[in-house]
């Protein structure tokens, strides 16, 4: 990509968003900034508690991100965000229309396994199968890429690298797994 683009790592609780974002911005040479750090306290309070946002507590937190996107747009970055629905990536290309999104996916078995294996986060692993039920994948409309959990985190970077390399130079394919 030779415009430094602002990239979405997106997908549900525990595909490793907040691992992979920051390796994924190193490699771009830009900033990263956590989804989870644009949530009011209140949001965060409810996750906690296993209980799952509704759209109406989404919408500031998405807000924010896509004022993050936006100040960024031109100079680059790599933001976190569940961003599982359409509707929730429509308003942060609202807000900042040349968004990328690098969708994390993974089957919930390893999800889980992972989540389980977490220290100190709000998610818990009882709101998983609420994240499955929401998440609508990327349209072949919508910019950006798919790419498979599986392996480590380096390995899930440089498949998410290789991808945004293709997406930028136009290669059909929309999914990583190799």
């Amino acid at each position: 990509m030779s415009t430094p683009q602002v990239v979405v790592v997106m997908g549900v609780a525990g595909t490793g968003k907040t691992t992979i974002g920051p390796l994924l911005a190193a490699r771009l040479g830009v900033p990263y900034a956590e989804g989870d750090d644009f949530h009011p306290p209140a949001n965060i309070a409810k996750m906690s508690a296993g209980v799952p946002l509704t759209d109406e507590d989404r919408w500031p937190w998405l807000d924010a991100i896509g004022v993050w996107a936006q100040e960024r747009a031109g100079l680059g970055g790599v933001v976190s965000c569940s961003a599982l629905k359409r509707s929730y990536r429509d308003r942060l290309r609202a807000s900042a229309p040349g968004l990328v999104f690098v969708h994390l996916a993974g089957d919930r078995a390893l999800v889980e396994d992972r989540m389980s294996h977490r220290q100190g986060h709000f998610m818990p692993t009882a709101l998983l199968d609420s994240q499955f039920a929401t998440l609508q994948p990327l349209q072949a409309d919508e910019a950006g890429v798919t790419v498979d959990v599986a392996g480590g985190p380096e390995e899930i970077t440089a498949r998410a690298t290789a991808a945004l390399d293709d997406f930028g130079r136009g290669a059909p394919s929309r999914t990583s797994t190799q």
